[in-house]
């Protein structure tokens, strides 16, 4: 399988346009937080169904180093992953998902109800942990939301989009699933896969 997008290049930035964050006047606050374009091919033959999932292994570990000024956030630093978009059950013939057709902007509490390719069931991403214990932004955050990197991170942060072709047309899962209960449920189940990353900071010192 090949995986490709118009709204980035494989290992190089992403355009703000497709990110929750971005600097904003003397701080930084919510960018467009639209979907990339993305399409694939070269399936597997008997391919019943598609996984997406979008994932940021690069997340910081300890949480009240985050969004200091007085710190930065040390490359060494154990990183764990954070769930961007979880999609299961894409139709057999979708083979491209256009830009910003499941998300444009940011919604507080989350997007209860957010549109998708034909077929598609979209689970919680990691911002619904995250803003758990904000009043003003808790909720069950559905679909897609973009990077939002901590602003005094010295990593480069990586977005894996990886999509994976399935021998079954529906995964048995509940409607408030995560990306592990996907991971899971298709077990056994996976034809083929493949994967591109494009990259974002917030922090002015990091290249790349």
């Amino acid at each position: 399988m090949r995986i490709h997008s118009n709204s980035f290049q494989h290992r190089q930035r992403l355009p703000a346009e497709f990110a929750a964050g971005q600097p904003s006047g003397d701080g930084y606050g919510f960018a467009p937080n639209r979907n990339p374009h993305l399409s694939w091919d070269e399936v597997p033959q008997g391919a019943r169904s598609f996984v997406l999932l979008c994932i940021d292994p690069d997340v910081p570990t300890v949480a009240e180093m985050v969004g200091r000024s007085d710190v930065q956030i040390p490359l060494h630093q154990v990183r764990a992953d954070f769930v961007h978009w979880a999609v299961a059950d894409i139709a057999a013939d979708v083979r491209e998902i256009a830009a910003g057709s499941c998300s444009d902007g940011v919604v507080a509490h989350g997007k209860h109800d957010p549109s998708g390719p034909r077929g598609a069931r979209q689970g919680i991403n990691d911002y619904t942990g995250w803003f758990a214990g904000d009043p003003d932004m808790a909720g069950d955050w559905y679909g897609y939301d973009g990077p939002f990197p901590p602003p005094n991170d010295l990593r480069l942060h990586r977005y894996f989009f990886r999509v994976f072709a399935l021998d079954v047309e529906r995964l048995p899962l509940d409607k408030r699933f995560t990306a592990a209960d996907v991971f899971n449920a298709m077990h056994g189940h996976v034809l083929g896969q493949a994967s591109i990353y494009g990259t974002y900071s917030l922090n002015p010192a990091v290249q790349g």
